[in-house]
């Protein structure tokens, strides 16, 4: 079977390219030098011309909170254009199956924990992330659509939890916590430093899952996929506080000095913890433990990523 994966180069597509399960399979995904997802024109014959059985939208423009709040634009238009453009030419060429990875940074701000899949568009987005929100809800309502329409064409959703791991980026500017928080604690080590800094007082709770299980619940997926829900959350189905992540990062690296809370610091959502319910119906659950992720993804910065 012949499968188009966009977004290969990302951490997602590398992890989902690197599974095991990915031998099974034809893997296409190509660089953006080869499919600008951005032309529409190019998307459609790239996909006529190859014509993958099924495919897996995972490229986007991605960071945590001060890339979305500086560049709301990029994050709104460049994502809804890949999505928009990818789908449609999918669709328009008969493509039967389609994995559309989405966020669930499109969940409601004030929506109660945990987030069920029907929460979509339910409420007001997070201001801090609210132009990539949109972008993926659009990309997620949309195949709803198609599907609706035929159902004969089978465009689902997976809605994954927030995301850690290998090719993870580690820039403070661009990436999301864990790997940011990693860094962070590992330069402060190497320096001698023994205050860190925690936006906000830490209290906020987040569900982080290590990208090598979401790699592997597609895997999972996608010899089951005519029984997978229309929309389904994957994830944890438990979250931690952002002051017991700096912990278990500092312990994996062994930094035993003090975090100090910046108050004044923006922290997003008080809580994002998504409903795994219908994940556990379908029959998969993650495997790899806080610990040991922490642990993988501090031994790729070291050792891959490197640092002075």
């Amino acid at each position: 079977m012949k499968i188009l994966l966009t977004g290969g180069s990302g951490m997602v597509g590398r992890n989902i390219l690197e599974h095991s399960g990915a031998k099974n399979f034809q893997m296409l995904s190509p660089a953006s030098k080869e499919l600008n997802l951005l032309d529409a024109q190019q998307v459609s014959g790239y996909i006529a011309e190859r014509r993958p059985e099924i495919v897996i939208h995972s490229a986007g423009i991605v960071g945590g909170i001060q890339a979305n709040i500086a560049q709301p634009v990029k994050f709104l238009v460049e994502n809804m254009q890949m999505g928009l453009n990818i789908i449609m030419a999918a669709h328009s060429t008969g493509i039967k199956k389609f994995i559309n990875l989405s966020s669930s940074c499109m969940y409601p701000r004030n929506a109660k924990n945990p987030l069920s899949e029907e929460l979509i568009l339910k409420g007001e987005l997070e201001p801090t992330n609210e132009g990539y929100a949109l972008a993926k809800a659009t990309s997620t309502r949309l195949c709803e659509y198609i599907s609706r329409e035929d159902p004969s064409y089978l465009y689902k959703t997976v809605i994954p939890c927030n995301l850690y791991g290998r090719h993870d980026k580690f820039d403070p500017k661009h990436s999301h916590m864990i790997p940011s928080v990693i860094k962070k604690i590992a330069d402060a080590k190497r320096e001698g430093k023994q205050t860190i800094d925690i936006w906000g007082d830490g209290l906020a709770r987040r569900e982080f899952m290590y990208a090598g299980d979401l790699a592997d619940f597609i895997f999972y997926a996608i010899p089951r996929f005519e029984n997978m829900p229309q929309n389904i959350n994957v994830g944890l189905g438990h979250d931690y506080t952002i002051n017991e992540y700096y912990d278990a990062v500092s312990n994996v690296i062994g930094f035993d000095g003090e975090f100090i809370h910046d108050l004044s610091k923006p922290v997003g959502m008080k809580q994002k913890l998504i409903d795994d319910a219908k994940l556990r119906e379908f029959g998969w659950k993650y495997t790899t433990t806080l610990e040991a992720g922490i642990k993988k993804t501090y031994d790729y910065y070291v050792n891959e990523v490197g640092y002075d």
